[in-house]
């Protein structure tokens, strides 16, 4: 038989026996359906912690107070004891670090905001000019905070966007009054939407001088303080220097917690990816199932085809004929499953991505040449054993049978 032959018999054999071939195909092509949308889920929330820790700014360095001994990113990295509270003078100390770039502290506190009789809560954000270039932040309207409002309680403040239109509409907000809590700010800026990061919205921020949040939420500590290094190549070097600043002004006790960019992407990059690859090990296991029922039925279609295989055998069709012609049924049908599979995956993927658009669940190219390689490796290796035994069938008792 030739190759063209063999193909031929293979493909008519298929279409000879619709249902039988629609369930095998069916059964792989939700194994490897399985494969591409469960890795489009996990690498999709690989994507979005990374892109959402990335968001914070470049070559970040986080201070936290109180000390944590784990050497890792855990809970406990960002709920922590505090036996000694950050204040403005740390963060302007750090300014002195060479490797350091920027250094913006942060007093966070949640207050009111009412603008001509219009009232709703916000979280109100005290930092330095320095904040707009660590954060990356646009502003659509006005300029960010200026650098002499650094060092005093100045009446101003950056607004969000959703802020801008729930309370000014149409109408512009640069220049407008506010009154935040007990205090009277005047608006200088708007920043650009969709500006987030770590679950929180620039959108709905208001955003004052450290000095100005300190006064009004009556504290003199701070929450964190965020530094920049000068390059990526910096980044452990600067934060070297940070601790030795900050160990001094304690009597020589570090009882903070530094946590670096590279860290928390490097951490959550290792959970998630592990996770993905097991979600795909677990969707694996349903390719292998399906493996098993191609054995299964193919066994079937040898008993149900043993007067055609002693036809072929009796009209020249050697061993190696009839078991190439079996192999090639079964990777046929491996090969309808899993191109099925492959386009229900990316339609699952796609649903998932309409449903929830944050979440970028593209499957990795890893994870659909592995699916696809899969189910047609599967159906090779759970082929061979039927493939082997038609191809090992006398002749004459195959026609025998036919007969009776």
């Amino acid at each position: 038989m030739t190759p063209a032959d063999t193909l031929r018999f293979a493909s008519r054999a298929a279409a000879a026996y619709p249902l039988r071939t629609a369930l095998m195909v069916l059964a792989m092509s939700i194994g490897v359906a399985a494969v591409v949308v469960l890795t489009a889920l996990g690498d999709g929330a690989r994507r979005y912690v990374v892109d959402e820790f990335a968001s914070l700014g470049a070559n970040l360095i986080i201070v936290l107070p109180g000390r944590t001994e784990t050497g890792g990113v855990n809970p406990g990295s960002f709920i922590t004891g505090t036996p000694r509270d950050l204040t403005v003078a740390d963060a302007a100390a750090l300014t002195r670090a060479p490797l350091v770039h920027r250094v913006a502290p942060l007093s966070v506190g949640n207050s009111e905001i009412a603008v001509g009789g219009k009232l709703r809560e916000v979280m109100v954000l005290g930092t330095t000019s320095d904040y707009a270039g660590i954060r990356l932040l646009d502003l659509n309207q006005g300029r960010f905070l200026p650098p002499e409002a650094d060092k005093q309680a100045s009446a101003v403040a950056v607004i969000g966007s959703l802020i801008r239109k729930e309370l000014f509409g149409s109408e512009p907000a640069v220049g407008r009054m506010i009154r935040v809590g007990d205090r009277r700010l005047r608006v200088i800026g708007v920043l650009a939407p969709a500006a987030k990061g770590l679950g929180m919205s620039h959108d709905e921020l208001v955003i004052v001088p450290v000095a100005t949040a300190q006064a009004m939420f009556n504290t003199n500590t701070l929450f964190r303080i965020m530094a920049e290094a000068s390059s990526r190549e910096a980044l452990i070097p600067a934060q070297r220097q940070i601790e030795q600043i900050l160990q001094a002004r304690r009597d020589g006790e570090l009882d903070v917690t530094l946590i670096t960019q590279d860290a928390i992407l490097g951490t959550f990059d290792r959970i998630l990816g592990a996770l993905t690859l097991a979600v795909a090990g677990i969707a694996g296991i349903s390719l292998a199932v399906a493996g098993i029922l191609v054995m299964n039925v193919m066994l079937v279609a040898v008993t149900q085809r043993t007067g055609e295989i002693g036809l072929l055998k009796a009209l020249g069709a050697n061993t190696t004929d009839i078991r190439n012609a079996f192999i090639v049924e079964a990777l046929l049908l491996s090969l309808a499953g899993a191109a099925a599979g492959y386009g229900l995956g990316q339609a699952g993927a796609w649903v998932i991505r309409l449903l929830w658009p944050v979440l970028p669940a593209w499957p990795p190219d890893w994870a659909v040449i592995a699916g696809v390689g899969t189910a047609l490796a599967t159906g090779l290796v759970f082929g061979v054993m039927p493939a082997r035994r038609a191809a090992r069938l006398d002749p004459v008792q195959a026609l025998s049978r036919r007969g009776g």
